[in-house]
């Protein structure tokens, strides 16, 4: 036994004595272990690229538990196990293979036991005669309070509906030519010969034998495009260039047709998005959240705040997305700036959002009003003497000659 296994089936060991909800995840992470059953659907890069950009959207999102009224509380216990969820996955990536999972397979399974969060798979559901929802995992059914089934909802009440079914098809043909491709570039193109002879090949004659073999050994040994081999041919012998039977042509222009379809399973355009990522970021970023990202976070934070609430509570747990994380610093500096001038926000805020540490100082927390503002306006029933620019008397600053 290795020293790997030997410390491995130690750690299980502990984990068995922990009961039987531990065991159940236990097995679960240890021979499970992958919560995507097709491991090849992330080798289509455009499909992993769709994931990661919404996926990476909900991740940054701020996790709050909310009031009633809409106030934060931000010490909250459901706060600080979302951000440990588990001692094998953090907070940013228990949000992510969530995210990940609710798109690909239609469905995810949040589990909580006590502080802990876990993402169950192979769970089987099933409603009872009076429609409350049961879940069974490996023989053990698990109390409806601790776990709930976020579904991708399609047209089925009971099951949902992610990429691996609604683009089945379309994803089984894109990663065939992506593969076909792929392997053909692998091996050299595909590059093969053929050797002709004019006289038959007779397996008695040891010259004919020694001289085919030597050939073949020298047009086995190309191994790279950039290698040059020089074969010197009796009378009779004949290489020739056999083309690939693979047309690149073909295999692109069906790739350019059916990756795009790929976008619109996970509820975006893909020409449109693609358009927007080159002519502005920041819309491309408020497109694809609004078409795909803000109806995902608003059925985590329906089934999260079950989870940790129940249904008679009155508290709710809330994602919220700073957009202006996607967006250029030179553009976030100019937002800064015009805030500044226009009084919404303080010289402290803009700070903050330029990543400076907060002042914190009388000054630095006041609205100020810019001059461009107040030329021209008559601020004349203004009771507040700083808004008009003047001294205690009422006198207009610059205005003392006058």
């Amino acid at each position: 036994m290795g020293l790997r296994d030997f410390f491995s089936n130690i750690l299980y060991r502990q984990i068995e004595k922990r009961g039987w909800f531990e065991d159940i995840f236990s097995n679960t992470i240890r021979y499970g272990g992958k919560y995507i059953n097709d491991e090849n659907i992330l080798e289509s890069s455009d499909v992993y690229e769709l994931l990661q950009d919404i996926s990476n959207q909900v991740m940054l999102a701020e996790i709050v538990v909310e009031d009633s009224e809409g106030n934060e509380i931000r010490n909250h216990t459901a706060v600080k196990t979302l951000r440990n969820p588990n001692n094998y996955l953090t907070g940013s990536e228990f949000i992510k293979l969530m995210t990940n999972t609710y798109l690909l397979q239609g469905e995810v399974f949040p589990v909580r036991d006590g502080d802990r969060l876990h993402l169950a798979a192979n769970v089987y559901t099933e409603l009872d005669d009076r429609l409350i929802e049961h879940f069974n995992i490996g023989g053990e059914e698990i109390p409806g309070f601790m776990i709930r089934h976020i579904k991708n909802i399609g047209t089925n009440h009971l099951n949902g509906v992610g990429l691996m079914q609604l683009g089945k098809d379309t994803l089984e043909g894109v990663m065939s030519a992506e593969k076909v491709l792929t392997d053909k570039y692998k091996k050299g193109g595909l590059l093969a010969f053929l050797l002709e002879l004019d006289a038959h090949i007779n397996p008695q004659n040891a010259a004919q034998s020694k001289l085919i073999k030597a050939i073949l050994d020298q047009l086995e040994a190309i191994d790279e495009s950039r290698s040059v081999k020089m074969i010197p041919l009796g009378k009779g012998y004949k290489i020739e260039t056999l083309e690939s039977p693979i047309d690149d042509q073909k295999t692109l222009a069906y790739l350019n047709v059916y990756k795009k379809d790929l976008g619109k399973y996970l509820g975006i355009n893909v020409d449109t998005y693609t358009a927007l990522i080159k002519s502005d970021l920041e819309k491309a970023m408020m497109y694809l959240h609004n078409k795909a990202v803000k109806p995902i976070m608003k059925n985590f934070e329906d089934h999260l705040s079950l989870l940790f609430f129940g249904p008679n509570s009155d508290k709710r747990i809330k994602f919220k997305i700073n957009i202006l994380d996607f967006v250029t610093y030179s553009t976030k500096t100019n937002i800064a700036y015009n805030l500044v001038r226009t009084m919404i926000t303080t010289p402290d805020d803009s700070r903050d959002m330029l990543g400076f540490q907060k002042l914190n100082s009388p000054e630095s927390s006041k609205l100020y009003i810019s001059k461009d503002l107040i030329a021209g306006e008559d601020l004349g029933n203004s009771t507040d003497d700083s808004l008009k620019g003047g001294d205690a008397n009422g006198k207009e600053k610059g205005n003392e000659d006058t």
